[in-house]
Parts: structure tokens; sequence; C-alpha cells
């Protein structure tokens, strides 16, 4: 039997929940979709991530205003995927902040993944005829940048940690609570996305800077917030094995000159026991693998995801 494209068929309502995680400090999960956060400054907030659409943004801050009415400054973007940006225009934010290389892949393929995404997960496209268009950031970075959250409440630093879920990936750090909003770089419990990545170096140097800020409180891109030094060493351990058992797999495949139907197969007999049953893994994987094959190919630069490419691929993995 033929299974239905991507997530076009995950239609069901997730449960939202907004966890609180110390003064000030707010995540927002969703049984698997893009979690969202937000750290309360002196007097503005710094929202993380901006949801799918406006109206989907709305109902995150809906939440959010039940406990503080702080104007937001800051809207950061951990990377250029069209579910984390194209909800900005919700927030008002004064500055919208994301690196500079997240600035570059938006402008070289923002409009494809737009149209890609939604057409792999409908559900999360809320009102999408509200979306004003891209989201520009309007202020960038190379490598770091900081945050004053002014009177007690400490700073944030925004961080490049090298190459992983795409080229442009950062991190927002709260040193005060040791709280890690990690993005799409680290998932607890929730399959990753691997069709703009750089698995080697993701699943080497860059998770070992991750792993290094020593969070005890992380909020993945999806899955459940990990608490505590232990489960968040869990959770990037976890993205890490779920990168070095693709990568295994599918040059092991190549070794013997197998295809990339015989990579994928391969991968997802290795990797279906143990993380078949978290979200999205089924969605995710023909692209996950079909990115990994162009970079063992040699190919350093992901290919631009269109509509086209994405309903071949699948067909030719999935189907």
């Amino acid at each position: 039997m033929t299974k239905p494209f991507a997530s076009s068929a995950d239609l069901a309502p997730r449960k939202e929940t907004l966890e609180i995680l110390g003064d000030g400090i707010y995540a927002f999960t969703a049984e698997g979709d893009p979690n969202v956060g937000a750290i309360e400054g002196e007097d503005f907030l710094v929202c993380i991530e901006a949801r799918a659409t406006p109206a989907a943004a709305r109902d995150w801050l809906a939440v959010l205003r039940q406990h503080t009415d702080k104007p937001v400054r800051y809207l950061v973007l951990t990377h250029y995927h069209a579910v984390r940006v194209l909800g900005a225009s919700a927030f008002d934010a004064d500055v919208i902040v994301s690196s500079e290389a997240t600035r570059q892949l938006i402008a070289e393929r923002g409009q494809q993944d737009w149209a890609s995404e939604f057409g792999r997960m409908p559900r999360l496209f809320k009102e999408p005829d509200e979306i004003p268009g891209l989201t520009w950031p309007t202020l960038t970075f190379e490598q770091a940048m900081r945050i004053e959250l002014g009177g007690r409440r400490g700073h944030l630093d925004l961080v490049f940690c090298g190459r992983g879920h795409t080229a442009g990936d950062i991190v927002v750090w709260h040193e005060r609570s040791k709280t890690l909003f990690a993005g799409d770089l680290v998932e607890a419990q929730a399959a990753l996305y691997t069709g703009d990545a750089f698995h080697r170096e993701w699943s080497g140097a860059t998770l070992d800077r991750v792993q290094a800020f020593r969070a005890t409180q992380l909020i993945g891109g999806r899955g459940a917030v990990a608490r505590g030094l232990e489960a968040c060493d869990q959770a990037i351990a976890q993205t890490r094995e779920f990168l070095r058992v693709m990568i295994d797999q599918t040059q092991a495949v190549r070794d013997r000159n197998g295809s990339l139907k015989d990579a994928f197969l391969a991968c997802h007999a290795a990797l279906a026991p143990k993380f078949g049953h978290w979200p999205i893994f089924e969605h995710c994987l023909p692209f996950d693998v079909k990115r990994l094959w162009d970079e063992l190919d040699g190919k350093d630069w992901p290919e631009i995801w269109t509509m086209e490419l994405d309903r071949a691929v699948w067909a030719q993995l999935q189907d």
C-alpha cells in the first residue's frame, strides 16, 4: 500500500503545553510538533521561533500573554525552515535575529522551502493566506551575539556551533538558569529531519559544542523538554546516535555498490526499532537518506528541495 506523502495525512490536532522552566522562562511544546519559547528581560521579551503562520503564532502568544504583557523586542530564529519563521509578523518584534548564514539561505531557497514544507506538513500552516511573504532577519551575526536582559535576569548568548541541521543553525543559551534552546540541532524523543544537513559535522564537532554548555534544561526543536544534566546529555546522545547510524548504514551500502533505495531500507531497518515510533520518522527518513547519499557522494551543499523533488524522492524510496 502506498504511504501518504510525508505528513500530508497527519491532520489530527496536537495537545499544546506551556512549561514554565524558571522565572520568565517558557517553552511551548506540542507532542512532536515544532517547539517555541520565550525568555523575559527586565522590560521586554525575547521570543524564540515564530511557527509556520501568523495565526499559529497568535495561538502561542495568547498563551504567553496569560503570564506576561511585556513587548517582544527580539524574535530569534534558530534557522530558516518555513515552519519556524513564517509566523514572524504576529510578534511585532523590534528586531528579528538570525545567523548571517540563515539570511543567505532564505535568499537562496526560502521560497522553495515554503512551498515544500506546506506540501509536506499542511496541518502546521493554519490560515496560510495571512503569511505576508518570506521572513527576513533585521539583524544577523556570524558566530555569536549577546542580549542583555537587564536587572538580575542575566543575558542570552546566541551562538553558531557549526554546520548541522542546516548551514546556519544557532542555539540560545541562558547561563543564569542553564537553559539551552537548541533548535533542531537536538531532538528529544523525536526523529531528525536532515534533508539540509551536514551529517558528519553535526554528529561530531557541532554536537560536541552544544554539549559543552552543560545545560540542565534543554528545549530541542521537537519533542519533550529535557530536564537535568543527564536528560540533556541523553537528548544530545540520541541525536548523535540517529545521525551516526544513518552514516554507518549508508556508507556500508555504498561500499558494496548498493543503491540509494538499498541505503534507505538499511537505515530504516537499523533505526526503526528505537526511533520508528517517534514523531515524523516515516516522513523524514527518505529526505534524510537522499541528502546523506549526496553528501557521501561529495556534494557538500544541499540540493534545494522543491515540491517536484520531494515527490520524486518519496516515490523512489517510500512508496
